[in-house]
């Protein structure tokens, strides 16, 4: 048997700290140097980067870092695996290659490419191939589409590491694929071997984040130590997964460097954008119900192995259409008369402006009441009034709109002033549109440079293997046991006993909740139902909601459809990604056990 490899994480988003390379490198044993700089938006961004530069659609900082480590990933033989080469994986391994001959080595270099579907786009849609993520959706408008990539697996990364590869540069792969191809090429695991790709990815799934799963976004981070110690333990360490030929993981980070890695901290990354325990992908579908999880020693947590199923013989696309354009401005409101000073400010802004609020595609204005009685500051005196329009006409929601703000400066509301810079031109802004496309019509092509191609087909061959099905939970919550209706309660916020981690999956956002005790559990999953969770989060209330329990986790999930509206780059929310909506639930107050509270 094959021993356990050692997958590290450098990245977790386009934007991360560019330190991270050369920290996991330099910081300790690795096999394997991974990173994700892709997500939703991200393709997006990339998307108008081409546009302006072709070929350059990928994400410049990773060829910056693939310049500090590759000597001594070469030296060490440590494998890269990035998934930056975004819409230009090709264009992205040449500029390796580059900084490769002007430091005088001759890495292996090769590229998957095959998920970019832009140039077949319309054609599959008027075929029919093309069809909605959901049944009943909208393809929206394939002809302002500006970026269209399939979701693929890991064994073009596998084939291209048996190739011979030293880097592997892929385009729109699972983020979680980028850790399981480097497991499936070492253990040799076959496309049958589901089990173990289940637990390939679900490690690949709890580190692909970088620090979210050393203690970033952490709920209880005020139990982590040297947290605030500038130059030390603030920084907290990426992680990496030990990965055995079972599938199974232990998830840690190299000593002596901040953050923690505990079963909290790993639960809480578990929950991150999923929906039910189906965690579908192009390789196996991971059941998320059945990951068991153990602390083995400081900063080291064992992850089980875990149930794996089919994949679905559909693979996930994700496609941005130009959305058109939009703008928006913040006033303050400051005092006394809060209401009625936002009436006056929006009759006078809607006299000045050229256009009135009918005669935009869209408009979302709203009054944020973050003022206080009796303020002790002026910020504590102060509310927001904010709006926003978005148009297809650009010059309708530019200058136009935003200098008529200014116009209003002396002629109106006492104290007004903006927030936020002066008046803006509109910024193009996409709508994010899910679909699905049979695997078999999506083929990866794994490219070494100076050398050959191959294809690797995305359809699993699995047509008569036999995979024993595992029960799934009905999501239903267990009935409360007389000691909780009964039990004396306190009026405490929710996040005394839940942690919580949030974020986007499109236009809808997912709520994860995790307890540390089996008691904590028994007493929420009875607690927090649907229409609880609606209760407590009234801005949820007119949105479809599905619950998902994960009762080894001590966990629930929740997924609300449609509160980001049509995707991050589109939505008028403040938190646009709906990652402090897990930390709004924490801090409802309602009537909690006495019990539970004693033990937190």
């Amino acid at each position: 048997m094959t021993e356990p490899i050692r997958v590290a994480n450098c990245s977790g988003f386009f934007g991360d700290r560019p330190s991270g390379a050369v920290e996991m490198v330099e910081g300790g044993p690795i096999d394997v140097l991974t990173g994700d700089w892709l997500a939703e938006l991200t393709m997006l961004i990339l998307s108008r980067i081409r546009a302006k530069r072709p070929g350059q659609g990928y994400a410049r900082t990773f060829v910056a870092q693939m310049e500090q480590v590759m000597g001594t990933c070469l030296d060490r033989g440590i494998r890269v695996v990035s998934n930056a080469g975004g819409l230009d994986p090709d264009g992205c391994a040449e500029a390796v290659h580059e900084v490769a001959q002007r430091l005088g080595l001759s890495p292996t270099i090769a590229y998957v490419d095959g998920d970019d579907l832009l140039d077949r786009i319309a054609a599959l849609a008027a075929d029919g191939d093309l069809r909605p993520f959901v049944d009943g959706g909208d393809l929206g408008d394939v002809d302002r589409f500006v970026s269209a990539n399939a979701y693929l697996g890991c064994f073009g990364i596998v084939d291209a590491l048996e190739s011979g590869a030293d880097i592997v540069i892929t385009g729109r792969v699972t983020d979680a694929a980028v850790v399981c191809g480097p497991a499936a090429w070492h253990h040799g695991w076959e496309r049958t071997d589901l089990d173990q790709l289940a637990g390939g990815v679900v490690a690949g799934h709890v580190i692909e984040c970088s620090g979210q799963a050393t203690g970033g976004n952490y709920s209880f981070f005020d139990e982590i130590e040297g947290r605030t110690d500038v130059g030390g333990g603030a920084r907290f360490g990426f992680p990496w997964a030990d990965i055995a030929a079972d599938g199974s993981s232990v998830v840690g980070k190299h000593d002596g460097t901040g953050g923690a890695v505990t079963v909290g901290t790993v639960t809480s990354q578990l929950l991150y954008e999923i929906g039910g325990p189906r965690y579908l992908g192009p390789d196996v579908t991971a059941r998320f119900d059945t990951i068991e999880l153990e602390q083995v020693e400081r900063d080291r947590v064992r992850i089980s192995p875990v149930r794996g199923e089919a994949p679905p013989p559909t693979l996930k696309v994700a496609m941005n259409e130009l959305g058109g354009y939009r703008n928006s401005f913040s006033v303050a409101l400051t005092g006394l008369d809060i209401e009625a000073k936002a009436e006056f400010a929006q009759a006078t802004f809607w006299d000045a402006c050229a256009c009135g609020p009918d005669d935009f595609e869209s408009i979302d204005s709203r009054v944020i009441r973050t003022d206080k009685d009796d303020p002790a500051t002026q910020e504590e005196a102060t509310a927001v009034w904010r709006v926003t329009v978005k148009d297809a006409d650009e010059r309708k929601v530019g200058r136009a709109f935003s200098d008529a703000q200014v116009h209003t400066a002396l002629s109106g509301i006492p104290g007004l002033y903006g927030l936020g810079g002066g008046p803006s031109a509109a910024s193009p802004f996409g709508v994010y549109r899910p679909a699905r496309i049979d695997a078999s019509l999506v083929p990866q092509n794994v490219t070494v440079l100076g050398g050959d191609i191959t294809r690797i087909e995305s359809r699993a061959p699995l047509d008569g293997v036999e995979v024993p099905p595992v029960d799934v939970d009905d999501g239903v919550p267990a009935e409360a046991s007389g000691r909780w209706r009964d039990a004396p309660t306190t009026s405490s916020p929710l996040g005394s006993v839940i942690g919580t981690r949030s974020g986007d999956k499109g236009g809808d956002a997912n709520i994860g909740v995790f307890t540390r005790s089996d008691d904590a559990f028994e007493w929420i999953d009875a607690f927090l139902t649907v229409e609880r969770l609606a209760e407590l989060l009234p801005e949820t209330a007119t949105t479809a909601i599905d619950r998902h329990r994960f009762p080894k986790l001590r966990a629930l999930n929740f997924v609300v459809h449609d509160l980001l509206q049509e995707g991050v780059a589109a939505s008028t929310r403040q938190d646009g990604q709906a990652k402090a909506v897990g930390e709004w639930l924490r801090a409802r107050v309602v009537d909690v056990p006495t019990s539970l509270l004693d033990d937190a």
